[in-house]
């Protein structure tokens, strides 16, 4: 799982500067799916959704501050109950006291805070809060000897690589789901060296539209606030870097992922191994003037979404919408055949008939109720339309198939009028928004005042920290010398091996 990966940077959905070779051989041996979407396009109520297969307005992870409920059903307590080891290295940013969410071990630490001091409020829409993004990630974007996003995920790699290892070596009878989750190519747009040099500012190409191409819509305009971008000069050369970093570091993470895959060819567990790629949401990358993510646009709200199991479904394309929530119920799907552990309803559907090949048309609904809102937004994505909707604001509707820059909005276009009148009345029975607006306004009065109060006095952080485990690590007097030696060597010598059991 990737950290704000948009599709149209990586080379298997058309770019063609982007050096992924391993992501693009992993596509080319996978079902690909051409029109994923993120359930929420911010991190935390997106990487909610992702594990529960529910809207964030059903989670309650309204935004990146919003408590994650510990009695939710993740895909990790599923597969847990059906026999699995799960594991997770990496990003989740679960908020609230729970670090697990049905994890049985997780190998590290989050890069983003556990507590609620990131709580935005729908009350002061034009306050904007000092700890969001602002336009120095692409004002100072650039290569870099280290970054905390650097420090962050070569620990990912590096735990996940062992994790891997030792279940081949230790032979673990169980199966292994493990979630592998890097913070990359997140902003800030900067990214090491080696990887910066593998491209030159020609080869980057500038936005489609820029900011004075197209009218602006009202959260556009709201977003431009919250991130500062009114206050910066943004110019060509700007532009060209942050792309040419965030370039960088999706060749950074492609190598981390191979990494992992040699590990499961070395161990002969790649081809009884689901491997999947997607990220939780995706990065506008100044189209439109817009960076990072927030909206339903193409570039913030489409993720990456890649299947690879050819022992099971052939290579192909998947040309209808889906969401990163069909995942639930496609993984308990995949393992068992008997879909009943399900609590439901879900929002997520499985996947299985698309990898097996059907043409099945399917219809995608998401929900933004954070920072630059003044009022719940919602999505849905049916065949070539997609319609976007809040009490706050007009409504948008693009045809992205014929208008994949999405220019053109036919809202006010009569001679969609019908069309538009069907989705409206649809919205309207899908939510209730002046409940959902009075859930998310409690919530965050709510959790204000609760950090507030958590500030106060000693100081208890829910950060989770991961056990080191000492006593059982490398060489200890709990087992025989040559016993430890012999189970961490890999792959194993088996003359040597069946002279100590002869021994015995």
């Amino acid at each position: 799982m990737a950290d704000q990966m948009t599709p149209s940077a990586l080379p298997f959905y058309g770019n063609p500067v982007t050096y992924a070779p391993n992501m693009a051989r992993l596509a080319s041996g996978g079902v690909v799916f051409d029109a994923a979407y993120t359930a929420s396009p911010l991190c935390s109520p997106a990487r909610a959704s992702f594990m529960t297969g529910l809207l964030p307005s059903r989670t309650g992870t309204y935004d990146n501050a919003a408590e994650f409920a510990s009695d939710i059903p993740t895909f990790a307590h599923y597969l847990r109950n059906a026999g699995y080891r799960t594991v997770l290295s990496g990003k989740m940013h679960f908020c609230g006291p729970d670090q697990l969410h049905g994890f049985e071990e997780r190998l590290t630490t989050d890069i983003y805070p556990a507590d609620y001091g990131w709580t935005p409020s729908w009350d002061r829409p034009h306050e904007r809060p000092t700890w969001y993004h602002d336009m120095f990630s692409v004002h100072d974007a650039g290569p870099c000897l280290r970054s905390n996003q650097l420090d962050f995920d070569d620990e990912v790699a590096y735990t996940a690589e062992r994790a891997l290892f030792d279940h081949v070596r230790l032979r673990d009878d169980r199966p292994l789901c493990l979630v592998v989750s890097f913070t990359h190519p997140h902003d800030p747009f900067v990214i090491s060296q080696r990887f910066w040099d593998l491209y030159k500012d020609v080869e980057i190409p500038l936005p489609e539209l820029s900011v004075g191409d197209v009218a602006l819509q009202p959260h556009e305009v709201r977003l431009r606030e919250v991130c500062a971008m009114e206050g910066t000069n943004i110019t060509a050369h700007h532009i060209r870097a942050a792309r040419r970093a965030y370039y960088g570091a999706i060749s950074y993470l492609d190598e981390h992922v191979g990494r992992l895959l040699d590990i499961l060819r070395a161990g002969e567990r790649f081809d009884d191994t689901v491997v999947m790629l997607t990220s939780d949401h995706g990065e506008m990358l100044g189209e439109r003037g817009a960076w990072y993510k927030m909206s339903f646009f193409e570039g913030s709200a489409r993720v990456p979404l890649v299947v690879h199991a050819p022992n099971l479904f052939e290579p192909h394309r998947v040309t209808s919408p889906v969401s990163t929530m069909d995942l639930v119920p496609t993984l308990v799907g995949l393992a068992s055949a008997d879909p009943s552990p399900l609590i439901g309803p879900l929002d997520g559907t499985d996947l299985i008939g698309h990898l097996q090949g059907h043409a099945e048309e399917r219809e995608v609904v998401a929900e933004y109720l954070a920072e630059g809102a003044i009022a719940p937004i919602v999505m849905i994505r049916r065949r070539q339309w997609k319609f976007v909707h809040s009490p706050a604001d007009p409504d948008q509707l693009y045809d992205v198939r014929a208008d994949a820059a999405e220019r053109v909005n036919l809202a006010t276009d009569a001679a969609y009028s019908t069309l538009v009148q069907s989705f409206r009345d649809e919205v309207a029975v899908r939510w209730d928004f002046v409940e959902l607006d009075a859930k998310v306004r409690a919530s965050q009065q709510r959790r204000r005042t609760v950090n507030q109060a958590l500030n106060v006095g000693a100081r208890t952080d829910w950060d989770f920290t991961p056990s080191y485990g000492a006593s059982t690590r490398y060489i200890r007097n709990h087992a025989d010398l040559n016993d430890l030696e012999a189970k961490a060597r890999f792959p194993p010598v088996v003359h040597a091996v069946n002279e100590r059991r002869l021994q015995q």
